[in-house]
């Protein structure tokens, strides 16, 4: 699955922040946009990996910002 990934800089925190729309509270950062970038793609794992061992319901991607 491909979800949308939103990648911004955050002043208050001096980091850029990543976060997975489609995945609710599916969030994390790095110091530069790279690292954040990789970061993100950990989190998305990790997420998805509990939602399976809990049994919850695992969102399709809804975004479509970008088409291949």
């Amino acid at each position: 699955m491909k979800y949308e990934i939103v990648i911004y800089w955050s002043d208050e925190d001096a980091l850029f922040i990543a976060e997975a729309p489609d995945l609710p509270g599916c969030f994390s950062h790095g110091q530069s946009y790279e690292e954040a970038a990789g970061n993100i793609q950990e989190a998305m794992a990790l997420w998805l990996d509990v939602a399976r061992e809990y049994g919850d319901p695992i969102p399709a991607p809804k975004s479509h910002a970008l088409s291949a």
